[in-house]
């Protein structure tokens, strides 16, 4: 395994990180840290002998937490923040079909399986509709909560370079 980041590189963690149980004071499912933080790397270890995994000081909320690899870029990195994150819930804004057969209706709700941040123009996402998953573009998604989504645009707004 050959690191991609050395102590003392700034990173931004691409995906909100979770406690899984090893974060003091928090209990397990508790937002650790948000999507598009940035931090420096102090320290790198591994991880089940296959997963690097780097000890990574977000200052600006006097944090080190451990974060896997493939949950960090480089701070300088472009970066595009989605609005939606793996496990949101989201309802959708059109009716969605395949061959001709609706599999998703207007209103209906889902759950964000995957960000697909490689694709050009509109972010997109894999997400499950109860019995199917599909890729769907942003602008056909909102909030399942909109209070909750109001509080995520809020700090992305207030996060974002």
């Amino acid at each position: 395994m050959i690191a991609e980041f050395e102590i003392g590189d700034e990173v931004r963690v691409i995906r909100n990180v979770r406690n899984d149980g090893t974060f003091p004071g928090l209990e397990v499912g508790n937002l650790i840290m948000r999507r598009g933080s940035v931090g420096t790397v102090v320290d790198r270890g591994t991880f089940l002998q296959d997963q690097i995994v780097y000890t990574v000081h977000f200052l600006g909320d006097d944090r080190v937490v451990g974060c896997r690899e493939e949950e960090l870029i480089a701070a300088d990195a472009p970066w595009n923040p989605s609005k939606f994150e793996f496990r949101d819930k989201v309802v959708a804004l059109k009716s969605f079909a395949v061959d001709g057969e609706v599999i998703a209706e207007a209103g209906a709700e889902g759950e964000i399986l995957k960000v697909l941040r490689e694709t050009e123009g509109e972010m997109a996402y894999h997400v499950r509709f109860p019995g199917h998953t599909l890729q769907i573009l942003e602008s056909r998604l909102d909030w399942a909560d909109p209070e909750y989504g109001r509080q995520q645009e809020q700090w992305l707004k207030e996060h974002s370079a």
